[in-house]
């Protein structure tokens, strides 16, 4: 069961910022399934969704805790006037070490849920630097210009280089250990493999905005251990 006591990594009077995990929903769904909202409404009675996280993706999410705030949260996240970094896992290796992917995305023209590079497409711009490379991924950092749904998976396969573990536009696979290492026996205690990460290798770091009173905020979300733990797994490998 998720605590969120355990997950608010920010709060004032006038907002709260969570690290939400992977799998957890953003807000309810259509169907009923709770989200992050649910359990700060059980903690603070009233909130206020200013944006939202992929259900697969993990990391940062702010809500409001008034009016006041969430007019002005929504203002700024509408007129591009937040910095979004997102931290993430690719397949394979860029041919540089940083870039921009500046392609319009728009709904993929048959398969409903899923958005695709189009001519008519939303303008969408992402900037990418690779932080480590290892042999078979990328650790990258994502700054993203525009909003647009699934904007950092899309553009990443469009690169050639999709999110690990991301099934709606990579292969989905989870990363087994017996696939980097070369020499690798299936302990005793084991009927079948473990993955190292089953799934979707991205990660909303960090957050930066001007509060009502033009101060500076910028909010932080530390990787997650499943994320954490794989990262240090191919460092080691790597070595």
């Amino acid at each position: 069961m998720v605590r969120i006591d355990e997950l608010i990594v920010f709060e004032n009077d006038d907002l709260v910022a969570v690290n939400k995990p992977s799998g957890l929903l953003t807000i309810p769904d259509r169907e009923g399934v709770n989200g992050v909202r649910n359990l700060l409404l059980e903690k603070y009675g009233t909130i206020y969704t200013v944006h939202r996280l992929d259900k697969d993706t993990s990391g940062l999410v702010v809500f409001a805790k008034n009016e006041t705030m969430h007019r002005h949260l929504s203002q700024k996240f509408e007129h591009r006037e937040t910095q979004k970094v997102y931290k993430g896992l690719v397949l394979g290796n860029t041919s540089k070490p940083n870039g921009i992917i500046d392609e319009p995305i728009g709904e993929h023209p048959t398969k409903k849920g899923m958005m695709t590079v189009l001519k008519k497409g939303k303008e969408s711009i992402t900037e990418w630097d690779e932080m480590e490379r290892f042999r078979l991924f990328s650790m990258m950092e994502f700054k993203i210009l525009t909003g647009r749904t699934h904007q950092i998976r899309v553009h990443m396969k469009h690169l050639g280089h999709p999110i690990v573990c991301d099934g709606l536009y990579g292969d989905g696979k989870p990363v087994l250990l017996s696939q980097l290492k070369n020499k690798y026996n299936l302990s005793k205690k084991e009927d079948e493999e473990k993955p190292l990460l089953s799934r979707l290798a991205l990660h909303a770091a960090e957050l930066s905005f001007t509060g009502i009173n033009e101060e500076n905020y910028t909010l932080t979300a530390p990787l997650p251990k499943d994320l954490k733990a794989m990262i240090n797994q191919l460092r080691k490998l790597t070595k």
